[in-house]
């Protein structure tokens, strides 16, 4: 090679993208239904960033009233709306769901709108990051049978 030849400059992930930071790591969760004490929500989920560090990846394994749910989302950025659109594949739809993140200054907002789910969680972190908190509630009109509202905290594992 001379000094003339360049190397072709690869890309970037947007700076933004950092915010996701947080959620690195394994989680331990649990949760109940509104309304109810008991604790009959329990799982794990996983966070690790993809090679290139454009899409975080999110693994959970969760007991939900008995029903086992495992899933696989891949959760990028959207520099249009400053959000994080991400693709959920589970044990429980044979058709990938979309959702939308939202996460700023230690809250996070999640959302879906896809067929009958229709949902909203809102929560945030600790302030030292090592534990969260929030729920999902069914969005106006939503059917509760289907968006059953529920509250979730996790721990990060040592």
């Amino acid at each position: 090679m001379t000094d003339n030849d360049t190397q072709p400059q690869m890309p970037t992930p947007d700076p933004a993208l950092k915010r996701l930071d947080a959620f690195v790591g394994t989680w331990t969760m649990e949760g109940h239904l509104v309304g109810s004490d008991d604790y009959n929500i329990k799982g794990r989920a996983s966070y690790r960033w993809l090679p290139g560090g454009f899409f975080m990846e999110q693994r959970v394994e969760l007991d939900f009233l008995g029903m086992r749910i495992e899933s696989q989302e891949l959760i990028g950025y959207d520099p249009e709306t400053g959000t994080f659109p991400s693709t959920v594949y589970s044990n429980l739809s044979p058709t990938p769901l979309p959702y939308r993140w939202e996460v700023r200054d230690g809250d996070v907002t999640i959302s879906v709108s896809y067929g009958p789910l229709d949902a909203t969680f809102t929560g945030a972190f600790s302030e030292h990051g090592d534990s969260f908190s929030g729920g999902w509630r069914p969005n106006p009109g939503a059917d509760e049978t289907v968006n059953v509202p529920y509250d979730i905290s996790g721990r990060r594992e040592k």
